[in-house]
């Protein structure tokens, strides 16, 4: 397409190139045919002839030049609306171009997302799955830690009296109602373990204490008593009256038993060091 410059070079050579046409034709007029002789009055008439087509011809070039000038102007807003229209269809292409880009990672991130909402959805399925697998899970061990605490209650009646005292911080810590407490299974878990392992250590030695016992005679006396794990015990007070003890339902059962005081102060006296190690029989019960 031709530039503006160009369009207007072009017509005002087409302009300078009428003009001259018409500035010839003006001085160059066109020949007239030979007259016939005539009187001697006919050269006044030719002579007043010439300015009238001087005259005529005047309008003709001013109506030619405004015309032509109309036309110029013409073609130069033509040329004007072309260009900003060929601008415009530039411009449109590119914001075209541009929304199409735009439309395309829009897809693009439209299709990642919906790719991530199934992968969302997938494992959204497979948590709550595995929630309600911990859960049943969950359901279990709180019953099964249930039990355990009520089976150690049950071996904490028959503890002795040094092993239920240090038994019994550990003891309080069971809740009372299961279903409502807000200890979790793992803490209850870890308390059953603890009263356990202190049940087991002290079914795996021989420890001596001192303790008030109630004597054949029905008085009170401190005692001194060996314990031999969590089975059987021994009981001598200091006027040498003994006595043996085992584990009950409900605690500790005494009984008197004069016959072992010999060897059961033997037996002491090796636990403290006071004679030499030795080999000392004492009656035991074995159920």
């Amino acid at each position: 397409m031709a530039t503006p410059r160009l369009t207007v070079a072009a017509l005002a050579a087409a302009l300078c190139f009428l003009t001259v046409a018409v500035q010839a034709t003006q001085s160059a007029p066109p020949k007239r045919p030979a007259a016939a002789p005539k009187p001697a009055s006919a050269p006044k008439l030719a002579a007043s002839a010439a300015p009238a087509d001087e005259a005529s011809d005047r309008p003709g070039l001013e109506e030619t030049r405004l015309t032509l000038a109309k036309w110029i102007e013409t073609q130069q807003i033509i040329a004007k609306e072309r260009n900003d229209w060929q601008q415009g269809k530039e411009i449109l292409e590119g914001r075209i171009e541009l929304v199409g880009k735009e439309v395309s990672v829009l897809k693009e991130k439209i299709a990642q997302s919906l790719t991530a909402v199934s992968e969302s959805d997938q494992k959204k399925e497979r948590l709550t799955a595995e929630n309600e697998q911990l859960k049943a899970t969950a359901a279990q061990l709180a019953t099964a830690v249930s039990v355990m605490e009520g089976q150690v209650r049950g071996l904490a009646k028959r503890m002795p009296q040094p092993v239920a005292e240090r038994l019994a911080p550990l003891l309080q810590r069971i809740p009372t109602e299961a279903s409502s407490t807000r200890v979790t299974v793992a803490e209850r878990f870890q308390n059953v373990l603890g009263i356990l392992n202190e049940m087991n250590r002290a079914n795996s030695e021989i420890s001596l204490s001192y303790e008030v016992r109630t004597l054949a005679d029905g008085s009170s006396s401190e005692v001194q008593v060996i314990y031999v794990g969590l089975a059987q015990a021994y009981y001598l007070s200091p006027r040498g009256e003994a006595g043996i003890g085992r584990p009950g339902e409900d605690g500790w059962d005494w009984k008197p038993a004069p016959e072992i005081a010999g060897q059961l102060l033997v037996a002491l006296e090796v636990m403290q060091g006071k004679h030499p190690p030795a080999f000392v029989p004492l009656p035991v019960e074995i159920k």
